[in-house]
């Protein structure tokens, strides 16, 4: 992999994690870095006897469709190397963001509690345990600005901005990046 500056985020599906893809594609153009999307996944007891090649595969179209949902797709103009990993969520990006020069991006976290107690949070282990910068994005103030009544899985309503990256609507002008 590049051995040149490096963006590491979160991928989750969440609202929060679509608001760290988002973020951590904008550091990705700023820094002229490589984007390194990580999705971890580990097998539930509800999946059974599934394969677990089918569900890595999941995990997958589950990068794939945060993109989607982001941007409409993978971005042009920043170099990206996605990374689906069979971990815990917090570890395993510890891992990744391995260099005092990355930027490790994760999203604000949701309040699923059974979750939080079983595995506990995501952006704690990150914080407390990375070696390079974190940036917690939350997707409120981003969302202030978008019209989303039905989320349906579509696409979010973003606009391609002056500095050729994306900005939501109703922010293309106030130049704010959060």
């Amino acid at each position: 992999m590049d051995r040149g500056t490096r963006v590491i985020v979160g991928v989750s599906g969440t609202l929060s994690g679509l608001a760290a893809l988002y973020r951590a594609v904008d550091e990705a153009r700023e820094r002229n870095a490589l984007l390194v999307p990580l999705v971890a996944w580990e097998p539930s007891q509800s999946d059974g006897l599934r394969p677990l090649s089918e569900l890595e595969h999941a995990a997958s179209r589950r990068m794939d469709t945060a993109f989607e949902q982001t941007f409409a797709g993978y971005p042009e103009g920043i170099r990206i190397h996605p990374v689906v990993v069979r971990g815990d969520a917090g570890p395993a990006l510890v891992a990744a963001a391995d260099r005092p020069d990355d930027l490790l991006v994760v999203g604000a976290g949701g309040h699923r509690r059974l979750q939080h107690v079983l595995h506990g949070s995501v952006t704690r282990h990150c914080k407390a345990h990375a070696r390079c910068r974190v940036v917690v994005a939350s997707p409120s103030r981003l969302l202030e600005h978008l019209a989303l009544p039905n989320r349906n899985g579509g696409p979010l309503p973003f606009l391609a901005g002056d500095r050729n990256t994306a900005v939501p609507r109703g922010m293309a002008d106030a130049g704010n990046t959060n």
